[in-house]
């Protein structure tokens, strides 16, 4: 059972909870209670359809920030096989808010690069909460050209509030890496799919998010800006990031209608955090899928495909 609740999920942490000790009072004391524990479940099942169903694009974003979420490291311990993971940009240093390396998926060698927020203190500390400074972009570029080289497909897992805004990191050159690598990814001669599986913040995200295909969450939400930095520019009222967040339009839905996204990927009952097997095998398929059908084109298809696609965001008059 998950340990954490949001406050919309009250109502179903109580009918777990109490589950949960129907089935300890069964077993230390040889009870027969499958029939009321069969009723709860049937109620539990009945309520999250219609909680979740009702939730609000704010709600949405704490689902994307779910402390029990699954991050870059779970799926890419369950979606691919034989990860090795690779370190270091070759000029500063490595940066852990980027987890990249060659791994397997569908019987095919692949480069996957995802940004790890980190689940304990310590390491949200050591993986700086997946907020990645200029050295973890200059590190995902270097390891998409080298998978270029090789004629691998890459894979992105997109996962953070956004780039850190530290001193250091733009004493480094925070927006020149973003830039670059927004270029780069343009023009890479491989396919390149690009995931938002939790939280995507602004350039942060877009850094990584470059690719013939964007695939997204149900619960994710892919934003230029958070709805309390929002709020706190437009209303300076934290207050009003209900407001802010639908006004954003930044949960998938949307973005599949506004042609920013191309898949959306379903989630288990509740959000993926409460069953990673599931939320895994859904991804895997998703990729397989979309990695066939771009492995059909060529080195230049891709590039001219990838360009239409972000051509034709947005409006625009000359």
């Amino acid at each position: 059972m998950n340990g954490y609740f949001l406050d919309f999920e009250q109502p179903i942490q109580k009918v777990m909870e109490r589950i949960a000790e129907l089935r300890r009072t069964a077993t230390s004391e040889d009870v027969e209670l499958h029939d009321e524990i069969e009723k709860l479940e049937k109620k539990l099942e009945k309520m999250r359809d219609e909680v979740y169903r009702k939730i609000t694009p704010y709600q949405r974003v704490q689902l994307a920030r779910h402390p029990s979420r699954p991050y870059s490291l779970d799926y890419i311990h369950t979606v691919f096989e034989d990860f090795v993971e690779l370190h270091g940009d070759r000029s500063f240093r490595d940066d852990p808010s980027i987890i990249a390396g060659w791994a397997r998926l569908d019987g095919k060698s692949l480069m996957v690069i995802g940004q790890q927020k980190g689940r304990d203190t310590k390491e949200k500390i050591f993986r700086n909460f997946g907020m990645a400074h200029p050295e973890g972009y200059r590190k995902a570029l270097r390891l998409m050209k080298q998978a270029e080289k090789f004629g691998r497909a890459i894979v992105t897992l997109i996962d953070t509030p956004g780039a850190y805004p530290g001193i250091g990191a733009e004493e480094r050159g925070q927006a020149e890496a973003i830039a670059r690598n927004l270029r780069e990814m343009a023009m890479l001669r491989t396919p390149l799919v690009a995931v938002v599986i939790g939280e995507g913040g602004s350039g942060g995200a877009l850094a990584l998010g470059m690719g013939n295909r964007v695939l997204m969450f149900e619960n994710a939400i892919y934003s230029v800006i958070s709805p309390e930095g929002c709020a706190s520019i437009l209303w300076r009222d934290d207050g009003q990031k209900e407001k802010s967040a639908e006004a954003l339009k930044l949960d998938a839905a949307s973005l599949y209608g506004f042609g920013v996204v191309d898949e959306v990927i379903a989630e288990p009952n509740g959000g993926a955090h409460m069953d990673y097997k599931s939320s895994a095998e859904n991804l895997q398929k998703t990729l397989i899928l979309h990695l066939r059908q771009l492995s059909r084109l060529s080195p230049e298809e891709l590039v001219s495909q990838r360009i239409d696609k972000f051509a034709r965001l947005g409006e625009f008059t000359e």
